[in-house]
């Protein structure tokens, strides 16, 4: 059974292991919306719970919106998990604010000891598109300032590498999506990079980016909707909204995203790669635009695999 709720909404999703327990969060509003185009500025973070990935049960939202003033005083956006050293369990998220009314995007971080209850990191000041690098708030160019979705995880030299959904200054406008990127020694202290990698002419967004290395394939996960892709894009693929992988090397000296592929096995959106207990590797997405609606709940795991020249398949 899919993880869902009668009564909300569900949609981007990532997910921690602790023990024999998965722990998902994901963004969520209320269906007494109507419309659920308006879900997006009145996300909170919920969390559930599974040991199989497959019955799940809810728990209390992990966090919610702030009181404003404060960068995320409209709503809590997609983030991921990581455990620290010490064993602390940190959440990088997104942040949007009633001050910009949503139009600028930022990154903030909350902790816990149990990944149940999670305290806002107010010593963490949030982390913000670089003007050097990223394309800022620029409306005849673009509807917002992207910065959002942050993956953190461990490098080999135990340091620590964020990847962020972000566009470049300079390229297409239409289509200079890039991934983003910081560094860290601590979680705490972050530097803005340059982009890992930038589209030359295929996407607008590289939506809820993911790295792992898929049995012993190094991929890079995103999404991207129809409408931000190139025209040629749109033409070879459709009008379908889907998520995309690529293979690279371990080191991303060779991330060219040009050749990204649609997963085409199934059309979810905001996939995530998730490892069952015994090991092996899943993809669990939301179920977006069907038969013209919206869904919005995740997806039972559907088992995967990765090769070098076709990045993501099934397994």
């Amino acid at each position: 059974m899919a993880l869902k709720i009668d009564d909300q909404w569900i949609w981007d999703s990532w997910y921690a292991w602790d023990g024999g327990l998965c722990h998902a969060f994901y963004l969520s509003a209320s269906k007494t919306l109507g419309d659920p185009d308006r879900r997006h500025f009145n996300a909170r973070i919920g969390h559930a719970t599974s040991s199989d990935l497959v019955n799940w049960t809810i728990l209390p939202d992990a966090l919610l919106p702030a009181d404003s003033p404060g960068f995320d005083s409209l709503a809590t956006w997609t983030g991921s998990v990581v455990k620290a050293a010490d064993g602390q369990w940190w959440m990088f998220y997104t942040g949007v604010s009633q001050e910009d009314n949503g139009d600028v995007q930022r990154i903030g971080a909350a902790t816990s000891s149990d990944l149940i209850s999670w305290e806002k990191r107010r010593d963490f000041p949030p982390l913000v598109a670089d003007a050097r690098w990223y394309e800022t708030l620029d409306k005849t160019v673009w509807h917002q300032e992207a910065w959002r979705d942050p993956w953190v995880f461990r490098k080999a030299d135990n340091t620590w590498q964020m990847l962020v959904t972000a566009r470049a200054k300079d390229g297409v406008p239409g289509t200079r999506g890039a991934i983003g990127q910081a560094t860290s020694t601590d979680l705490k202290n972050w530097v803005v990079q340059e982009p890992l990698a930038v589209s030359e002419s295929d996407f607008g967004q590289l939506e809820v980016l993911q790295y792992e290395v898929v049995d012993g394939v190094p991929i890079i996960l995103f999404c991207c909707g129809f409408r931000e892709l190139s025209e040629a894009r749109r033409m070879a693929f459709g009008e379908r909204d889907a998520t995309y992988s690529l293979s690279c090397n371990a080191d991303f000296s060779d991330v060219d995203l040009a050749r990204a592929r649609p997963f085409e096995h199934s059309l979810l959106y905001a996939s995530r790669l998730v490892r069952g207990r015994e090991g092996s590797w899943n993809l669990l997405g939301f179920r977006n635009i069907e038969g013209g609606e919206f869904v919005g709940e995740i997806s039972d795991p559907i088992p995967v695999t990765a090769n070098r020249e076709l990045g993501l398949v099934p397994r």
